[in-house]
Formats: structure tokens, C-alpha cells, sequence
């Protein structure tokens, strides 16, 4: 089959590549792109196409006559897709095959590159998504092009409301930093404006965006001022509720001459003089603080900083930023030359870690370190510091069992037991209630400006017959309401003075003592109690089933003994 110049011109101008075979599948054109696409060279006209191109299907093609159309085919390290038609004459039969093909090697890349733009894309998004910064990004131009969930949770707009809009939309207040940005293509820090619909008060940090040195737009930052107040606030607050104090208290203050007693105290003086992390254990009420107390008072550190901490009271960021301290610029809103922690504060002296079985786990294992090396990291900072100071820890809670559900750190378990303390429940001491009952009575009297003598052996019988759930916590509150029950007049506490200490069935026939205020605070006291063991002393949960805040739960806990 002959093929005329003209046609040869044609064929050689296109970009797909061309084979032209005969009947016996030798090759009669092979266009100038196959040659390029099949790297070829020599004399090819006249071969069986087979011996040209090894991974032909023309040959088949020619023997079968049926066409093959956008077959993929490997032709060294290019991709190619060929489609392959036999040629027929009048009377329909076969006298060769043509096949056309083209590289889609650039093309199979670039698809990839968009799927894999596609995925980056996506994964960006859920990114920024899951940040806790509102975050919005806005085009050369100042309109709004992606905004995240913390940004409609902020504003109030949802993505559909902003997007494609000036970057003017948000604000209730102040100039569109994003416009801002589009006509000086600088970065614009801690500008204050006030945005959305309850117009809340944020601070914004913007940077523009270059690709490839060309402006391309800007992202902001925005930060809610109220939370940053709401956190301030709830710090101070969380300083109120920590104690740094003077020990006050010595061995000579704690009463009682029970055997469990005696043998905690003469542990306690053993210990004291060395300098051995301790660890009391205990039900709360039961004194564990009077003796981290009376151990600094009764060791060589007397002289130094007592400073106490309730590890249950204080939400875990703000008790990290408490213990360690934080560097200059640790976060928004700190101070500029950064804060001493309580650790750093205790340098010399004691930190007393009440409540230690409730720290978090990412705090034990800072504690852990500490009481390891005696160095620690404050927070945001890179700076390891190192300080003197002993750990006293507390806490009311099965540690081994802890420990076992990996909710505390085994290692700091060892660590803190190494001196254990096991402080006796009142319900264990009950022959130490008279004399508790004696000391406490005047004790208190004097801080109320009253005056008590004695008690009553009726009262003590009383207040012995009572298991004391609260212990001597309870029982100090107890007292108290009992002295403010008396007469300006009587000198003689009696068994009518103290508050009802058991909720018996009602019935007609019951006859309650005491006041209805003492009463009310009984019950009060005793419902708590329950929600809180139902709880498994979960504070937050029993504050929420009790339907009051956690600030007023701490009070009423602290105000009848519940520890």
C-alpha cells in the first residue's frame, strides 16, 4: 500500500505517534512523534512490527480484526495510550492496522500532583480545623477564603456567611486588619477589635502570605479577650485557694494518746530530721496537713517556706503554670519577664502536695523529674533551673489501685512511698474523742470569743457513739455549731447544744434536737456526703448532680469536713 507525500506531511506534523502495518504485520510508515516516543533508530520499514516495537498488539490486531481502543502501554519509562484499528479493503478484508498513540506520562504526573494537592489540601483543613485559634484567610484582595470551626464558634458566622465576602463582614468594631494587610503587605500584631453579632472584644495577629514572592493574601489569628479575662480571673482565684504560708503547727499540737496515734507521730519525728520525701495517707479530715506541718517545724528546713497545695482545686493548665512558673512570652497574656513558680518560691523549704492521687498524669511526670534531678522546666521556657526543696505529699486515695488502672505514674508511686505515714480515722481513735473533744471546744471558743469550761460526759458519750465520716474535720465543725447553739451565758457544752448527727427515719414520734438551721445544715452535709461517694469523689460530676457550682461544693466540703 503506497502512501503519497502529502499524506506523509500530515502524519509527521501530528502529535500522536502513527504505525502503519501491512497484512503481515511489517511495517510500512512509522510517523516522526513514534519514532521520538518509541526511541528509534535504524532501517524499521519492512520488519515484522514485533521485532520493533517488542509489546505490540498490532500483530494481533492484524490477525484477529479486532480494534483495540485507549489501551495503557509501558514503553520504557513513559506511559503511552494506544488505540489499534485494522484496515480493510472494499470487500472487507483485512489488509493491515494502524495504531495511534499519545505520551501520558506529564499528564498521569500532573493528575497526581492535583490528587495529592486534593489530600494536602484536606488535611490542612481539618488541621486548622482542630486548632483552638480562630483562624481566617482572606485573598489578595481582602476577601474571606477559609475560616475555621473556633472562627464561627467565635464570631457567630458560619463559613457560607463570610466566604467570598469582604473580610469587613465579621467586624462590629474596628478596621479589617485582613484590608489592612492587602494594601501595606506588612504583618499587624495585638490589634484590638470587636466582632460578630455580640460584638466580643479579641485581640487579632495577621501575617500576609507570599507565594513564589508574589502577595497572595493574609491570615489572622484571633484570640477571645474575654476567655484570656475569664482565665485571669479564675488564676487569682486559684491563688486565693492555694496557701503559702508559715508552718504553723508542731508535734505538740496534735492531741491524742491512742496507740495509732503515737506510732504516727513517733514516725513523723524519725522522718522529719532527714531529708526523705514523706507520704501521708489518710481518710480526709484526719490531719494530714497538721502533720506536713509539724514535719517542717521539726526539721532543718524550719527556718525556710512552707508553701501548700490542694492538686484536686486547681484546673491542670493553670496548676502547671503554678508549680513550674513560665518564661517571658510563654503564652498570651503572661508577663513580659516571666513568673517564679511555687516550686522555685519553696527553694529551701517544704511543698506540701495535698491531694497528689488527683494531679494529672502529665504533671506526675514533671514532679517525677523533679524529685529525681531537683531541676524542672518552667513553662515555655528552655532553661532547666534547679532548687532545694522537700516533698511532702498527701492523699485519701488507694495509689496501689491507681497505679493498677494507669491513672498514677508507677515510677512517682515508688518515689512517694519511700516514707509512708498512715494517719488513723477518728472511728479507729474513738477513746481519743474526749480529749479532741476538750481541746477543740476551748480552742475554737477563744476564736469565737466565747467561753466553754467543759463538756459534758452525756455530750461525749454522744459524739463517741458517731462514726465520723468527716473525722476530727467533722468534728471541729461540729463543735463549732454547737458553741454557737449555747447561751451568752453557759460555760458547759451539753448534749442539746450539738447538731443532730444521725438521719434517722422520720416518723411522727421522732423528736429532733437542736436548731432548724443546725438541722438543715445536718441533712445538707449528709446528702453531700452521699453524692460525693456515689461520685467515687468526683468533685466536678458531684457539683453537677447536685446542681451548684464547683466553687460552692469546695466551700460546703471544706465548711462541714468532708475533705
Amino acid at each position: 500500500m503506497e502512501l503519497s507525500q502529502l499524506y506523509r506531511s500530515v502524519l509527521d506534523s501530528i502529535i500522536e505517534g502513527v504505525i502503519i502495518v501491512d497484512e503481515g504485520a511489517r511495517i510500512l510508515y512509522i510517523n516522526k512523534t513514534a519514532v521520538r516516543l518509541l526511541n528509534l533508530s535504524g532501517d524499521f520499514i519492512g520488519k515484522h512490527v514485533t521485532k520493533v516495537v517488542p509489546n505490540t498488539r498490532l500483530h494481533i490486531v492484524v490477525r484477529t480484526g479486532i480494534p483495540e481502543i485507549d489501551e495503557v502501554q509501558h514503553v520504557g519509562k513513559n506511559i503511552i495510550v494506544t488505540s489499534r484499528i485494522p484496515l480493510k479493503d472494499k470487500e472487507e478484508n483485512i489488509v493491515g492496522a494502524v495504531a495511534v498513540f499519545r505520551d501520558i506520562t506529564s499528564v498521569k504526573k500532573l493528575a497526581e500532583e492535583i490528587t495529592n494537592l486534593h489530600e494536602i489540601e484536606a488535611r490542612l483543613k481539618a488541621i486548622i480545623d482542630s486548632t483552638y485559634d480562630a483562624i481566617s484567610v482572606a485573598d489578595e484582595y481582602g476577601n474571606v477564603i477559609l475560616v475555621n470551626k473556633a472562627y464561627t464558634e467565635l464570631t457567630g458566622f458560619k463559613p457560607e456567611e463570610v466566604i467570598g465576602k469582604p473580610a469587613t463582614v465579621d467586624i462590629a468594631e474596628g478596621e479589617s486588619i485582613h484590608l489592612m494587610i492587602a494594601k501595606t503587605r506588612k504583618p499587624i500584631y495585638n490589634a484590638r477589635l470587636k466582632v460578630g453579632p455580640m460584638k466580643k472584644e479579641v485581640i487579632v495577629n495577621a501575617e500576609p502570605l507570599f507565594v513564589r514572592g508574589k502577595f497572595s493574601g493574609s491570615v489572622a489569628v484571633v484570640h477571645d479577650v474575654s476567655k484570656i479575662l475569664d482565665l485571669t480571673r479564675e488564676l487569682e482565684e486559684m491563688r486565693r485557694m492555694m496557701r503559702q504560708v508559715k508552718a504553723q503547727y508542731t508535734f505538740e499540737d496534735i492531741i491524742g494518746k491512742s496507740e495509732k496515734i503515737l506510732m504516727a507521730k513517733e514516725q513523723a519525728r524519725k522522718v522529719a530530721k532527714t531529708p526523705v520525701t514523706v507520704l501521708l495517707r489518710g481518710e480526709s479530715g484526719t490531719g494530714k496537713e497538721l502533720f506536713a506541718h509539724a514535719i517542717h517545724n521539726e526539721s532543718n528546713r524550719k527556718n525556710g517556706p512552707f508553701i501548700s497545695v490542694n492538686c484536686a482545686a486547681i484546673p491542670e493548665n493553670i496548676l502547671e503554670i503554678e508549680l513550674f512558673g513560665y518564661s517571658g512570652g510563654a503564652f498570651l497574656g503572661a508577663r513580659k519577664e516571666g513568673k517564679k513558680g511555687l516550686l522555685e518560691e519553696a527553694d529551701g523549704g517544704t511543698l506540701f502536695l495535698d491531694e497528689i492521687g488527683k494531679m494529672p498524669l502529665s504533671l506526675q511526670a514533671k514532679i517525677l523529674r523533679f524529685i529525681e534531678r531537683k531541676e524542672f522546666l518552667p513553662v515555655g521556657s528552655t532553661t532547666v533551673k534547679k532548687v532545694d526543696v522537700r516533698i511532702i505529699a498527701a492523699t485519701n486515695m488507694n495509689l496501689e489501685e491507681l497505679v493498677k488502672k494507669e491513672k498514677f505514674l508507677s515510677d512517682l508511686y515508688f518515689r512517694l512511698n519511700v516514707f509512708p505515714i498512715f494517719l488513723p480515722s477518728l472511728r479507729e481513735i474513738k477513746e481519743d474523742i474526749p480529749v479532741l473533744v476538750k481541746h477543740l471546744s476551748k480552742k475554737i471558743a477563744r476564736q469565737f470569743g466565747r467561753k466553754v469550761d467543759d463538756v459534758s460526759s452525756v455530750a461525749v458519750k454522744y459524739l463517741k457513739s458517731y462514726d465520723w465520716p468527716g473525722n476530727v474535720r467533722e468534728l471541729e465543725n461540729v463543735i463549732g455549731r454547737a458553741i454557737i447553739n449555747m447561751n451568752i451565758n453557759e460555760t458547759i457544752l451539753e448534749k442539746r447544744h450539738f447538731p443532730t448527727l444521725f438521719l434517722e427515719k422520720t416518723s411522727e414520734n421522732f423528736k429532733y434536737e437542736g436548731s432548724l438551721k443546725s438541722l438543715v445544715e445536718d441533712f445538707e452535709r449528709k446528702v453531700i456526703e452521699n453524692v460525693l461517694k456515689e461520685n467515687k469523689g468526683d468533685r466536678t460530676k458531684t457539683a453537677r448532680s447536685l446542681g451548684i457550682s464547683i466553687r460552692t461544693l469546695y466551700y460546703k466540703i471544706e465548711k462541714y469536713g468532708l475533705g
